[in-house]
């Protein structure tokens, strides 16, 4: 079992995100993973920081402590060339402690450039595959072309590459996806506690490990902790067929204005209680995953680090599945 921290990219700045990466590794966290946007869920978190800089700053700052991408979506916004580069860079300053984190995207950032974002799941899930392919070929060495039904590749070289290569985390939520994740990935990717997801990724020949995103949300009582999630990450509840669909914050907030408070506490581990949290994270572990993710929504990012430290860390390690 591994443990990670979300550091919440829409929610605060970049040297923020930074600060809390080195308290994260003070505290024992074994890595720390950022989401890949280009505009927050909702205006009023305010921030959308360039992943890939931040991850850079949080290399250089940090000795031991995993790094990772949760996720970039290497098929509109980016060409895939540019991120087997831009991931094999990072490896090397991390001297390989990053793992490269990839998913279809959400029309939220990726209809900001010209082409705009695929309207049907199979082209976005198409586009993928292609990408990983292309990140392969150019991660085995020397020139290399490409020629896909959606996205081409011509005399490409990435120079610098990492003795080991970045393990690369497929996000997954139905058969499709999954398939992706064991056929072109080395590990799969969930923000929900569904057996189904890592079943189907075993089923398919998947054999990584399986990251999954545990919804929390840290203050002093749980009625502080989920209005705190409610302004900020509401988004979070209405599910992924919602969440890869809307194109801006505006939209995400009002199609979230009648979530209420009650649904915030059925869906996160909220306030100070050790046990809710234990909770909440042995549903992921029921389900399979092996790579948890503690995303903290509360108010204070510290006193959740220090809460983490002195009562979850011991008791997240220990989980293990329930058996039938």
């Amino acid at each position: 079992m591994q443990v990670g921290y979300k550091l919440a990219a829409e929610a605060f700045g970049p040297a923020e995100l930074v600060r809390q990466a080195v308290l994260a590794e003070e505290a024992g966290f074994d890595f720390v993973e950022i989401s890949d946007h280009y505009h927050p869920w909702l205006d009023n978190q305010g921030h959308s920081p360039f992943a890939w800089t931040v991850l850079g700053s949080i290399a250089a700052r940090t000795s031991r402590i995993g790094l990772a991408t949760g996720v970039t979506c290497p098929t509109v916004r980016y060409h895939p060339a540019i991120i087997a580069q831009a991931a094999a860079t990072l490896a090397l300053l991390s001297e390989g402690r990053f793992v490269l984190g990839v998913g279809s995207g959400e029309r939220l950032n990726e209809h900001v450039v010209g082409p705009g974002f695929p309207d049907a799941v199979k082209p976005r899930h198409d586009l993928l595959r292609e990408a990983l392919e292309i990140i392969r070929l150019l991660w085995s060495g020397g020139y290399q072309s490409y020629e896909g039904k959606h996205l081409r590749l011509q005399d490409a070289r990435v120079f610098d590459l990492p003795d080991e290569l970045p393990l690369i985390a497929v996000a997954a939520s139905g058969p499709e996806s999954t398939r992706i994740a064991a056929e072109l990935g080395d590990g799969l990717f969930a923000t929900e506690d569904k057996p189904s997801i890592v079943r189907h990724y075993r089923d398919a020949g998947g054999t990584g490990p399986c990251y999954g995103e545990v919804p929390m949300a840290w203050a002093p009582d749980a009625h502080t902790a989920a209005r705190a999630a409610l302004e900020t990450s509401r988004w979070a509840l209405t599910g992924w067929k919602v969440m890869s669909e809307l194109p801006n914050p505006v939209n995400f907030d009002a199609a979230t204005a009648t979530v209420r408070e009650e649904d915030i506490l059925e869906k996160f581990a909220c306030g100070a209680d050790p046990g809710r949290y234990v909770e909440v994270a042995q549903g992921f572990v029921d389900a399979g995953f092996d790579r948890l993710v503690m995303q903290n929504a509360g108010p204070d990012p510290d006193g959740f680090i220090d809460f983490y430290r002195r009562e979850l860390d011991g008791r997240i390690r220990q989980l293990e599945p329930n058996r039938p």
